[in-house]
């Protein structure tokens, strides 16, 4: 921190005061947000901080001044929090920044018109961060991370304030989305539906009326849940919108939502282009693909288990603060590892069909009998060993979940095909639907 004088000091914090003031008066919202913005670490707020630290009594500043003294609350503790943030105390900058917050939506409810939104869209950004960084802190000194669930309260509030009659409804869908990455980050996704209940059901909201990028967050978020729901068509739809109406140039948006569109895609029997994959760098997914299109067991389950830290729930330090063991079962079978997983029956399908097709050229007549014991020998080329009454069992689960259309002669131990659409497409159903 380069040297400042107390009257360079006095100068730099006058400055920010009368800024604030003036943004407020003219309703400036894009300087608000400048001047509140403490994770852009822009230099005109980090030397703020330094005159800050060097002035020590900035409150004697607000308090000479009726101009500034009108906000008084709601900068004294703006400052607290930027002094704290400067020096590296990140709990002490949440817990500042969190009474200034709360001050902030105070004055926010008491303004008639919705021009200080962007503005508020900054605080609750702001809040949750600091809140993360607060708890890393929290958690390195082993102690335990609290300050992003309290952050969730203070969203809720603020969510509280929005969700009425007026203009500024509008931003009760990115109050909304910053809720969803809490509740994410902390492992408590449940508490999303409440929130999607009001946004969904409330007649006060129309969806359209939403901005753009608000609602592509939102289709993102519910897509999520609705793939750790197994609802695959509800999952498509919503990940699908969030694709379609998604900044073309935000490639890295477009790369978080195919990680998980696609899965959906493929549990519909919907296969994409390798060219897709390559441009936003889905490696992991070509084997996947490929298993597929080839009705390879062996490399789906080698896709998966090279990739498998990609496809399940990140375990967070709110985890490991509560003792969890490295993969636990209940993130290692959530998102898009059981999506993935459960493949295995369209692959397992793909190989029948190929066995199908074989047999067809060699033995047309016979085609629609396949033996137990020649899917054996194929499984084994594949280095999978299964006897006769477990390959019997995959054959009975695949013709009902209708990947197959046949009966299962048991004491032969053949599986007798339809000699019409034996392989049905799922064109767009879940498997079993």
């Amino acid at each position: 921190m380069a040297y400042v004088s107390m009257g360079e000091a006095h100068r730099r914090i006058t400055e920010y005061l009368n800024r604030f003031c003036d943004a407020v008066s003219y309703q400036d919202s894009s300087m608000l947000c400048r001047l509140l913005s403490f994770s852009s670490n822009s230099p005109s707020l980090l030397s703020l901080a330094d005159a800050l630290n060097v002035f020590q009594d900035a409150s004697s500043l607000i308090r000479q001044s009726d101009k500034f003294s009108e906000y008084g609350e709601i900068l004294a503790h703006l400052f607290r929090s930027l002094q704290s943030y400067r020096v590296g105390n990140l709990v002490e900058a949440y817990l500042a920044f969190e009474k200034f917050a709360n001050a902030f939506v105070q004055e926010f409810r008491n303004w008639e018109s919705a021009w200080a939104l962007e503005a508020l869209y900054v605080v609750c950004y702001e809040v949750r961060i600091l809140a993360e960084k607060a708890d890393k802190e929290l958690t390195s000194n082993g102690k335990s991370p609290e300050k992003l669930k309290a952050a969730g309260s203070l969203l809720m509030k603020v969510f509280g304030v929005l969700a009425g009659k007026g203009p500024k409804r509008v931003g009760a869908l990115y109050v909304t989305c910053q809720l969803f990455k809490t509740y994410f980050k902390l492992g408590t996704v449940n508490l999303c539906r409440s929130v999607i209940r009001s946004i969904e059901t409330a007649r006060i909201f129309d969806f359209e009326e939403f901005p753009r990028r608000d609602k592509v967050t939102y289709m993102y978020y519910t897509g999520r849940l609705e793939v750790f729901n197994e609802n695959f068509p509800a999952a498509d739809t919503k990940l699908s919108y969030a694709l379609q109406h998604c900044n073309p140039e935000r490639e890295r948006n477009i790369r978080m939502i195919l990680k998980y569109l696609i899965p959906v895609k493929l549990s519909l029997g919907v296969i994409p282009k390798d060219e897709l994959l390559q441009k936003y760098n889905l490696h992991e997914y070509m084997n996947v693909v490929q298993a597929l299109r080839k009705g390879d067991l062996r490399l789906l389950r080698h896709a998966l288990q090279e990739h498998e830290d990609r496809y399940v729930f990140p375990l967070t330090s709110y985890c490991t603060y509560l003792h969890l063991n490295c993969i636990v079962a209940v993130f290692l079978r959530s998102g898009v590892y059981l999506v993935l997983e459960k493949l295995e029956l369209q692959v397992y399908q793909r190989l029948m069909k190929k066995i199908y097709i074989i047999q067809k050229l060699s033995d047309p007549a016979r085609a629609h009998q396949l033996k137990l014991e020649v899917i054996a020998k194929a499984l084994r080329w594949l280095e999978i060993d299964m006897d006769l009454d477990e390959v019997e069992c995959i054959m009975t689960i695949l013709i009902y979940k209708n990947l197959v259309k046949g009966y299962l002669a048991h004491k032969s131990k053949v599986v007798v095909l339809s000699k019409q659409d034996p392989f049905p497409k799922l064109n767009g159903k879940p498997v079993g639907s």
